[in-house]
């Protein structure tokens, strides 16, 4: 049976929360074999994240059936989509699962409760954020990422109603991450499979209409995706409520307080930071690609999904680690956080290459899932080809990004991204202004990636978690580095 709190531990004193016995998920976490156990929450997470990768395919597979200025359109607000999706569900939902995590692994229960509440202001602040920013600034957007003319309008229609729904993506994905911050992979996969199942009729019905109901267009797709979300945070809000959930919310307990804000947000603001160079690196691509016209930007942005279906698989790995290495830095077992780091890691590596590889041999296999115009499918082609070869990098650096936010340590991962917005900005524009095509500047976005891998697995591997870089060469002597600095620093 939970104790109930006492005074103490409702001001959040340490001594009298640490003394409450670990529950079964969490010792899971902390005792079982590091592999094994990633791969079995893991199974349910990628169900989690191929699902609602299959949402956006699915919508995407529809309106390319409006034809080419709608999926241009659509490809012009996706950096803009996947920057909400993945601050909501990687940055920010990182933070949040890496703070429910080590509140369970210090054994701090009620704090662990009322991180549910700080999570919930934190979505409805951001979600407000975004909502406002593209629904007033998103014709200036896409139109500076070269959206003219049908285009356009299709651009403009789309996200005025993805956005205005945007607290729903907000409040769906952060009520998964603090069910993910307790080791329980299984909710969130069951709900949001469910919603894709519900999403693979409604898209089309909505999109083309049937019978009485009127088609809507490239509007339908985004008012399933909106009721997607919308049914999945009613679902996930009633979990917490129940007897099931490991977490016990209650408005009655709850006080607002600036330092359960601040353990979510030094880990998603940075994480934050990260995402938009991510996605900066995405829409300034996509802009260089408008220089070739409406063609090469519906393929390059057709092609550069599989690179955001990466993200998704990745993170079906990631959400795991943050978790375990999230608990065991929180229990103060580093050495254990970093070997599952490396395990993690590896296993994502190998799944990225094996992908981009088939890619590059066959891209025609993806892109004719979407259209077929063949201006389209040779300008996507292009950048699979020389892309394709790098993902593994990529995979690994990602897996290395979600394994620093459990750990509450981003600063090497921000500057990893950082310095693969660098490379893909100056080396597309060098490309262009040397007189180079598409291929160049593909180049250009392959190089950044392998820059973005290879930074974070050098910093990691030099113990960036526990100080300055100096290359130790076994994770027992990384943590002897440690040597119990405080645990504050990002």
């Amino acid at each position: 049976m939970r104790a109930m709190p006492n005074a103490a531990a409702t001001t959040g004193d340490g001594a009298a929360q640490r003394e409450r016995a670990l529950d079964p998920r969490t010792r899971l976490l902390l005792e079982a074999p590091i592999a094994t156990t990633l791969l079995r929450l893991a199974v349910p997470n990628v169900l989690v994240m191929v699902a609602q990768a299959a949402a956006g395919l699915i919508e995407t597979y529809f309106v390319g059936k409006l034809g080419t200025d709608a999926l241009a359109g659509m490809a012009l607000v996706f950096p803009a989509v996947m920057l909400m999706q993945m601050m909501s569900a990687g940055a920010m939902g990182g933070g949040i699962a890496s703070a429910i995590a080590r509140a369970l692994g210090a054994r701090r229960r009620d704090d662990a409760d009322a991180l549910v509440f700080h999570a919930l202001a934190v979505a409805l602040l951001f979600g407000a954020g975004f909502m406002l920013a593209l629904l007033f600034g998103g014709r200036w957007l896409y139109g500076s990422m070269g959206g003219t003319g049908a285009s356009l309008e299709a651009a403009m229609t789309y996200s005025n109603w993805v956005f205005a729904g945007a607290l729903l993506v907000w409040l769906f994905n952060s009520l998964a991450a603090v069910i993910r911050g307790t080791g329980n992979m299984a909710v969130p996969a069951i709900v949001t499979c469910a919603g894709v199942a519900l999403l693979v009729p409604l898209s089309p019905l909505l999109i083309f209409g049937w019978g009485p109901l009127p088609g809507m267009g490239i509007a339908g797709g985004a008012i399933a995706l909106l009721i997607y979300y919308g049914a999945g945070t009613l679902v996930l809000a009633a979990y917490l409520r129940s007897g099931a959930s490991l977490l016990r919310p209650a408005w009655a307990r709850c006080r607002l307080r600036w330092a359960l804000f601040r353990d979510i947000l030094r880990v998603g603001l940075a994480g934050a930071v990260s995402t938009v160079a991510t996605n900066l690196a995405i829409a300034i691509a996509t802009a260089l690609a408008g220089g070739f016209g409406p063609a090469a930007i519906a393929g390059y942005g057709t092609a550069s999904r599989l690179e955001y279906l990466l993200v998704p698989l990745v993170f079906g790995l990631g959400a795991p680690l943050v978790a375990m290495v999230g608990t065991c830095m929180g229990a103060g077992q580093r050495e254990r956080a970093l070997r599952a780091t490396w395990i993690g890691a590896a296993m994502a590596a190998a799944l990225t290459e094996a992908i981009g590889l088939c890619a590059a041999a066959f891209p025609q296999a993806w892109l004719s899932l979407f259209d077929s115009d063949p201006a389209m499918i040779a300008a996507g082609s292009q950048y699979l080809r020389v892309v394709g070869p790098v993902y593994g990098l990529f995979g690994l650096g990602l897996t290395l990004y979600f394994a620093s936010q459990g750990a509450g340590r981003l600063l090497w991962p921000v500057a990893a991204n950082i310095a693969r917005l660098t490379v893909a900005a100056a080396g597309g524009w060098l490309a262009l202004r040397l007189g180079g095509g598409l291929t160049q500047v593909f180049i250009a976005q392959g190089a950044a990636l392998a820059v973005y891998g290879v930074v974070n697995a050098l910093a990691i591997a030099g113990g960036a978690w526990f100080g300055r870089v100096g290359w130790p060469r076994t994770p027992a002597g990384l943590v002897r580095r440690a040597g119990g600095r405080p645990e504050t620093q990002i």
